[in-house]
This record gives structure tokens, sequence and C-alpha cells, in this order.
């Protein structure tokens, strides 16, 4: 996993102060970020046009045309006047070993926007938007210098982006890149040291993004083990029966030794699911909102959810529950919720009566996180999206794994299938939360069939062939 921060300039600042390296110094570093992955991927004499702005992030733009001229065709394009220092120092450099400037967007194979960087907190001009339209319109491989133009200092699209295929982020990776709005603009992210390795530029921190690697899958290495060496998970299986039923395959494919479907009435579950109208005295884990709907009393839910001491995971119509939601105020209990923003919406205003829209959910992802966190920071948050994001006693974690196949009913009713099988394995409720959403993702990725096509089922099979490594 890599630190991920909300902006660089107190890394930036240190960098001068602690190490004596120049404003000059990281801004050839981060040209020459950019350089290296040109080369690496394209074969020298390949055009490149260079979208340049008046600042510090046209300047890394120009210190790059400087760098790759000479082995490529760098065609330069500056649409505003130079302000920063660095720029003009950068375009006499540029001119001196004679980059050619152009007064136009054309066809390239490689497109660069140095518009602007990090920390955007103004809607661009009409002029920009329209230059960012002319951009997105090419046909070439297309890069972001740290940021892509349009994406604001909070990851907001303001109101449009530069539509990279990579960025290339400067010193360290940034939470801008990884709200949801800018999924489709970021493009594959990609970081370039600054004169110094990471671990020297990046401070302490409390938030991580979690990359494939991350990922540990139950190990069952051991050979003298039973069914109840890996715990018992417990699904409760409401009104829409097919959600609780899709969960506890889930956990039963994730490892977990028993899983018992808690029903009102009579079901059909695949036969190695077990079903009982009680949760069982060995269960050591459960799961309940999932299509719950109204089938259980509040005397059932009192004696069996809300003064049980097994760890819990909340999804869905728990969200709509004070009752269930009481739960959350357990400080002794392994409890993870996994809403969607639409269900944070609900929950919110139940726990604080303050008033949410989706949208601000959306907008404002990081920071409504953490707001719950300051309320509830014993309780792991999964908060659903893109971009996962989970949050527990300060510790933030990035999910970016996410893809469109998982955009269908079943998705989340699997996520806490996966959970409940770790709880009873035996995990904290933070690392079942993390390690369930990598499997999750891992799982949609690799899934061969068409985007559309990917049914729940399907994602459980996946998660069945994932390989321990």
């Amino acid at each position: 996993m890599q630190k991920v921060f909300d902006n660089c300039v107190a890394l930036d600042k240190r960098c001068y102060q602690a190490y004596g390296l120049s404003e000059d110094i990281l801004m050839e570093h981060a040209a020459a970020g950019m350089a290296n992955y040109i080369r690496k991927h394209f074969a020298e004499g390949a055009s490149v046009l260079i979208a340049a702005g008046m600042g510090n992030n046209g300047a890394d733009g120009i210190a790059l045309a400087r760098q790759l001229h000479g082995a490529y065709d760098v065609r330069l394009y500056l649409p505003f006047a130079l302000r920063s220092e660095m720029a003009k120092v950068q375009f006499e450099r540029a001119v001196a070993v004679g980059v050619k400037m152009v007064d136009a967007i054309s066809e390239a194979e490689i497109v660069v926007d140095a518009l602007f960087g990090a920390g955007l907190n103004r809607d661009l001009d009409e002029e920009t938007v329209h230059i960012l339209h002319q951009l997105n319109a090419l046909h070439g491989h297309k890069i972001a210098c740290d940021i892509p133009t349009g994406v604001g200092a909070k990851g907001t699209l303001i109101p449009m982006a530069f539509r990279a295929d990579v960025t290339v982020t400067m010193g360290a990776y940034k939470e801008a890149l990884f709200l949801d709005a800018c999924k489709d603009v970021v493009g594959q992210i990609l970081r370039a040291d600054l004169g110094v390795s990471a671990s020297v530029y990046e401070g302490e921190i409390h938030s991580w993004l979690l990359e494939a690697s991350d990922l540990k899958l139950p190990s069952r290495r051991a050979r003298s083990t039973h069914k109840g060496t890996f715990g018992h998970a417990a699904v409760f299986c409401g009104e829409k029966e097919g959600a609780g039923i899709i969960s506890g395959m889930a956990a039963a494919t994730f490892g977990a030794g028993l899983t018992t479907l808690v029903v009102h009435e009579k079901v059909t579950p695949p036969p190695y699911l077990m079903h009982a109208t009680v949760v069982p005295d060995n269960a050591s884990a459960m799961a309940i909102g999932m299509g719950l709907g109204c089938h259980f009393e509040s005397a059932f839910l009192q004696k069996y959810v809300v003064k049980s001491h097994l760890p819990v995971v909340l999804d869905a119509d728990s969200f709509y529950s004070e009752e269930i939601l009481a739960i959350l105020e357990q400080r002794d209990r392994e409890v993870v919720i996994t809403p969607h923003p639409k269900e944070f919406v609900v929950l919110w205003k139940i726990l604080t009566g303050e008033a949410l829209s989706v949208a601000e959910v959306q907008e404002r992802r990081f920071e409504v996180v953490r707001s719950f966190n300051a309320k509830y920071p014993h309780v792991t948050l999964l908060l659903k999206g893109s971009n996962m994001l989970i949050m527990q006693e300060d510790r933030l974690y990035i999910n970016p794994h996410g893809c469109s196949k998982l955009s269908k009913g079943g998705s989340g009713d699997v996520l806490s299938g996966l959970i409940v099988s770790l709880l009873a394995q035996g995990y904290t409720a933070m690392d079942a939360a993390i390690q369930a959403s990598l499997a999750l993702g891992a799982a949609a990725n690799n899934y061969a069939g068409s985007s559309y096509a990917m049914l729940a089922t399907d994602l459980v099979n996946e998660v069945g062939r994932l390989e321990v490594k």
C-alpha cells in the first residue's frame, strides 16, 4: 500500500528547507518522470504536443518539452501569458535549445496536459474549457501532468476535465485523484519521485492507497483442521431472500467453515448452505440487512442481533432501522457497515438529524467518511463507490480497484458475505473490510465475460478462483 496526502505543499517545503532541494530541482525531476514514461512506451521520433499553462504546472510541461527535444517531434503550445517565475525560466531554456512553439492544437501521437495542476479551486474559464474540448478530441495517448486540468483541489470536476490515459502525479499520491467523480478522467495513476525516494519525501500520514498486492486470501495451509476451525457465519435472509442467499454463497465460498441463513420462513438455498429460524449458538459472526425488509420482529432483533456480542456486518435495510443502528454505540463489538451513498444519507439523517444529498456525499466523500469516524471511531465504515473508502480509528484506506462490472444488483450482497466470512474466521473488522473489498475488486476484474453481463453468482464463482500468492 502507498501513502496518500491531501496535498503536497508541506512535503515540497520540507524538501526546500531540510534537504536543500530547490524548486528548480524538483521541477526537473517532475518533468523527468513524464519523460521517462514517454521514453519507455514510445519510440524516438514520435510526435508530442504539450499544452502548458501559466504557472508551475505549465513550467513542468515546458521542462518536459526541453528534455524530449531532439529525440522526439516536440510541439509546445502556450495559450496563456506565463506568470510564475519558474515558468518564465523554463521557457527561456526551452527557447535556447530550440523547442518548437505552436499557436494551435493539432493531432499528435502523445498529448500532454500541463495547463493547471493540483490545488485548482475555481471554475475553469470558457477559453480553458474550449482548449480541453480540443485536447480531448485528439486521438493521441493522453498524459496529465500531476493531475488532469479541471479536477479541483478536492477531486470534483469544475466543470469538466482533461481525459487522461495516464496521470503522472508528482511526489506523492493525492486524495483528489481518488474521488469517484474523476475516476474516468485520471486513467492509470503513476507517481514520479522529485529528487528523493518516496520514503524520504513523504511524512507521516494516516491515509493509504490499497494495491492489488495487498490482497491476502484466507489460508488453509494447516492440515489438521475441521469445519469449526474456520468459523460459522450467520446471514439473515429476509423478504428479498435472493440477497441473503447470495451473501451466504459468498461467505461459504470465501472460507467460512459453516454458513447458516437465518430465515423467517422456508427458503431453498444451495445445498451447502444451512438455514435456521434463530442464530446458531456456535455462530462466530453475523451479517444483516441484505433484502431484510420487515420480516423479523423487534423482540427477535433485540435478542439475536442488537444484544449479541458477535462481530456483525450491517448493510442495506439495516440503515433504515433505528433499532439496528443502535449497534453503532457498542464500542466493545467488531462492527462493519457497508452503505452506498444513498444509504449513507439515510443513516446519517437517523444518527445526526443532518440532511445530506447523495450529490453532497459524492462530492465530499473523504470529508463525509472522516465526519462519521469522528462520531463512531470504533466502527469500520466501508463507503461503497468506484473507489471504496474504508475507515476506522483515524486510519483511512482507499480501494481504487472497483470497476463498472460491479454496477449491478447483488454485488453489495457478495461484499457483505465476504466480510462476514472473514469476521467468522477471526479477522478484525478493519482487516475483514480491506481484504473483502480487495477480493471483490480482483474477482470483478478477472471476470472474462462482457462488462455488462456479470451476475452476482458469476462474482462469487470468480472469488472462488482467486489464487493465494
